[in-house]
Order: structure tokens, then C-alpha cells, then sequence
């Protein structure tokens, strides 16, 4: 029997797989932070939006997708990330991702991780060119209460996401089937959650065709 994790992505098509590659490879571009709504980027154009607990791996992971080592800051700090960070990817300006900031634990006053918390739910409830949210979840733990929250609130906000599994390579082959498995039954059962799930590794490079695909994908 094979060890490999089941295959819960979608089946993207080489000729899918090439033209995300292309887009990834193309002009990608820090725009702005956005420490309140009221400092916004225009929405002139769609974005995708990257959640996760605190150092879950979202600016590794971006950095990763974009092939460009220093795009997103990284951090060892949990709750580093305090800000909406956009960045403009394409020329014509094609879409922005989002690196938001972590939920959960964060080495930070608790007045200003509400500060935070309250930035997420708003822009996501609001973000009228939100096209989809990728919620980033450690494979190595799986989905966690604080996880369910906020996909309670996205699904009550219906917006679409998509759980993405990040550092797939720091565990056994095994593990990961398991809590991709977990991860796709429960999903199953939520209203905006995309049923798909894709495990990735921003050091190995694993799934980041996939999920570039899925990217471009859910732009429309």
C-alpha cells in the first residue's frame, strides 16, 4: 500500500499547471500595509487572501508561490505579521494577494491582537473584490479551534475558502494522509469551504504548482 497522502486536489491540467506558472513568473510587486480599513488599496481589481494561526508559514508560503525569497517578511515571533500586506502580481495589473494577519497565539498586548482580529473579520466581511481566502492550516497539527472560528465566520459571511496544509514535509508520509483525510471530512460540511484540500511545503516544493493553479482559479 502506498504512503503517499490522498489526492483531495482538484485535477488541474498541465496546460492549467503552465499558464499559473507563468503568471507566478511574471512582475509581483509589494503595493502597500494596511494597519486599518480606512488605508485600503482601491478595488479595482480581485484579490486572494491568506489566513492562518500565527506562524502557520503564510509569508513562507507566499514567498514560495511567488518564487521570490524576501517578498513577504518571515518571522520566528509569532504575530509578527500585523498588518493587511498587499502585493500586485501581473503587468497589466492582473489580481493582489493578501497576507493578513495570524489569529490565535501571539506574542503581543491583547489589546492590540483584538486590534487585529477585528481588521480580519471586518476586511473579510467587506472586501468586495475578495474572491477567496486560503486558510492556512500546520499539517502537523491539524485544524484547531481557533481555525474553526474564523471558518465559522467565513462561512457566515459566505466567503469562499479553501484550506491549504502547510509544512507537509515535516511529517511522515502516513500523518499527512491522515490529516488530509480529516481535514476534507470536515470541510465537507461547511457552506463556503472549497472541498479540496491542498498539502504543501514551501522548503520542498510541494503542491505549489497546484496551488498557484488554484489561485488563478478562483479569480473567476
Amino acid at each position: 500500500m502506498s504512503d503517499a497522502p490522498p489526492d483531495t486536489t482538484d485535477a488541474f491540467d498541465p496546460e492549467r499547471i503552465e499558464a499559473a506558472r507563468k503568471v507566478f513568473a511574471g512582475p509581483i510587486a509589494f503595493l502597500k500595509s494596511a494597519p486599518a480599513l480606512q488605508h485600503l488599496p482601491d478595488g479595482s481589481v480581485p484579490e486572494v487572501a491568506f489566513a492562518g494561526r500565527s506562524n502557520v508559514g503564510k509569508s513562507s508560503l507566499i514567498n514560495a508561490l511567488t518564487n521570490r525569497n524576501a517578498l513577504a517578511r518571515t518571522s520566528n515571533t509569532p504575530g509578527r505579521t500585523q498588518e493587511l500586506n498587499f502585493f500586485d502580481v501581473g503587468e497589466p495589473l492582473k489580481f493582489r494577494l493578501v497576507d493578513m494577519p495570524g489569529y490565535g497565539f501571539a506574542e503581543a498586548p491583547k489589546d492590540v491582537v483584538k486590534k487585529w482580529r477585528f481588521l480580519v473579520n471586518d476586511f473579510l466581511r467587506g472586501r468586495t473584490v475578495l474572491k477567496r481566502a486560503l486558510v492556512l492550516i500546520d499539517s502537523r497539527h491539524g485544524i484547531k479551534p481557533v481555525d474553526r472560528e474564523v471558518m465559522d465566520m467565513l462561512d457566515a459571511a459566505a466567503v469562499s475558502y479553501r484550506l491549504i496544509l502547510t509544512k507537509a514535509d515535516k511529517i511522515k508520509a502516513t500523518e499527512l494522509t491522515a490529516v488530509t483525510q480529516r481535514t476534507a471530512e470536515e470541510v465537507r460540511k461547511r457552506p463556503a469551504a472549497h472541498p479540496d484540500i491542498i498539502p504543501t511545503s514551501s522548503e520542498k516544493g510541494m503542491g505549489l504548482p497546484e496551488l498557484r493553479a488554484a489561485v488563478i482559479e478562483a479569480l473567476g
